[in-house]
């Protein structure tokens, strides 16, 4: 007989965790139960999450390095396809303790370099500080997601840096970063790490925690970023700021006071403003020194949007209130001189199950499946609530964009979903290209036994149209033990299916979020 709760576990991870911990829609099809005891969450939601039911497949740590040239193809490779696809996620450099979370473990990255076509896997891990003394160590000496109390004595004060989470391309470098820290720099072609903890030239403290979600001008190039908790654990402060993309120089920076201090992981700027979405995610000092996580779900709280001129002091800062929700991944952003429009996944709920609540009480699956929606506000700052709409029955956990428009407006967005017209415990893993001109959409489903991760778009050239170009992502084979290979497909006919299979003999790294590289961008 099947367990009910079991089911909404099922299909809650199906279109959330699977996604956010870089399995895609379906690899964590199969329920976990919840440590109520467990400081800080779920013991058992540490453990590696199994693959669908009968399948054998298990995501376990990889830790091995792999390097792979010139990989198997099935198909043709585009001949204007030139360039890299990152990604990085979290591979414990050492078994995670009981209570700890997926979202701890040192930052894994590889890459897929195509060109001339052919195709070249790699991966290594991001060696920060963290890497480094535990591996002179032999053991873990960060035990507790990003809880300093725990930290072994030994590196009390030291960077805590992961690069887990998203990576940027700067400079000829591929920066790993983990919203707490100071980016780790790789090298762009041997994913080497040459800079520990890397602050731009000096214009970061080397304490300064910085986003995993970095936005590049659409017109200038400049990469815009801010750090919350920016004047130490627990602090209401954010800093934001923008830094010039040929000098690494800051070109000005702001401080701003939150209404609370909660995970802020994401953000939305345009061509004059910049937007932040505070949810009610907030930090737990207790609870980090009974040996718990950062952060636990305060199910009462509600939420705040803001925005203040980009450039500027950010003393005019508008602050709109909320119901409770939790908005993680921006899509897009975009003012039309009247209003602000951010595109954002919503969830009615914790959007992390295996994070606890606050007041104790148990996992609201449902409550933690995500939906895109439109949040909007006027710029002449009158009113006290925003307007919130859903876009799309879609899923979708992390949707993307061509990454040419963060700053402007925009058309077409990009996520790995379950089909919407299947039922959520079976539906099996697409691809969705999105038309927000139409609210129309085209899917491409997976055949039963995949799952796919966060897709990225690669434009055919620096001047394409806004979706002209290649969608493309990882699809995890759950019936050969997570074996993966890179599927390609048109962007304009994702419905068509891959154009190309890049077929690997192994399981990828893990991946959480993912960057394409233009082959013209790379050095010399």
């Amino acid at each position: 007989m099947t367990d009910h709760n079991d089911l909404d576990r099922r299909r809650f991870m199906t279109a959330a965790v699977g996604a956010a911990a870089g399995l895609g829609a379906s690899a964590l099809s199969t329920g976990t139960a919840v440590a109520a005891d467990a400081p800080g969450g779920s013991s058992d939601l540490a453990k590696p999450p199994a693959g669908g039911p009968g399948s054998g497949g298990q995501f376990s740590l990889m830790r091995a390095e792999v390097t792979i040239n010139d990989c198997e193809v099935e198909g043709k490779l585009p001949h204007d396809l030139d360039g890299g696809f990152f990604a990085t996620g979290p591979d414990p450099q050492y078994p995670r303790l009981p209570g700890n979370i997926m979202f701890d473990g040192e930052g894994h990255v590889r890459v897929f370099r195509i060109k001339n076509g052919r195709v070249d896997y790699r991966t290594r891990y991001a060696r920060g500080v963290r890497y480094i003394e535990q591996d002179k160590a032999g053991r873990s000496l960060y035990p507790m997601y990003r809880n300093p109390y725990m930290d072994d004595p030994s590196v009390r004060g030291k960077s805590r840096a992961t690069g887990n989470t998203h990576i940027i391309n700067h400079k000829n470098l591929i920066l790993a970063l983990k919203e707490d820290s100071p980016p780790i720099a790789l090298d762009i072609n041997t994913l080497e790490t040459v800079d520990t903890v890397y602050t731009f030239g000096g214009e970061l403290p080397t304490t300064q925690p910085f986003t995993a979600h970095p936005k590049v001008c659409s017109t200038t190039g400049n990469m815009l970023a801010f750090g919350y908790e920016a004047e130490g654990l627990g602090s209401d402060v954010v800093s934001v700021f923008e830094i010039d993309k040929r000098s690494s120089k800051k070109l000005w920076e702001t401080r701003i006071k939150v209404p609370y201090v909660g995970m802020i992981h994401d953000f939305g700027v345009t061509e004059r403003y910049v937007m932040f979405f505070v949810v009610p995610m907030t930090i737990d000092i207790e609870q980090m020194k009974r040996g718990g996580i950062h952060w636990s779900w305060d199910r009462l709280g509600k939420t705040w949007f803001g925005f203040f001129r980009r450039g500027g002091d950010g003393k005019d800062i508008k602050w709109f209130e909320g119901p409770t929700r939790s908005g993680t991944h921006t899509m897009g952003v975009f003012d039309d001189g009247k209003k602000l429009y951010f595109d954002t996944e919503i969830t009615a709920g914790n959007p992390f199950p295996f994070m606890p609540n606050k007041d104790g009480s148990p996992p609201d699956f449902k409550g933690a499946e995500s939906y895109l929606h439109r949040i909007s506000v006027p710029i002449n700052g009158k009113g006290s609530r925003y307007d919130i709409e859903k876009l799309y029955p879609l899923s979708a956990p992390l949707p993307r964009q061509d990454d040419r428009y963060n700053t402007v407006p925009y058309r077409y967005g990009y996520a790995a979903c379950p089909h919407p017209d299947q039922p959520r415990a079976t539906a099996n893993a697409c691809y969705a290209r999105m038309d927000l001109s139409n609210r129309s959409y085209k899917l491409w489903q997976a055949a039963p036994g995949i799952s796919l991760a966060e897709p990225v778009f690669a434009p055919k050239s620096a001047s394409s149209g806004e979706g002209v170009g290649y969608l493309m992502g990882v699809a995890y084979h759950l019936n050969e033990r997570l074996r993966c290979d890179l599927v390609i497909l048109d962007a304009e006919h994702i419905e068509d299916g891959p154009i190309a299979t890049v077929k690997l003999p192994v399981q990828c790294s893990p991946q959480v979020h993912g960057l394409w590289v233009r082959g013209d961008l790379y050095p010399g």
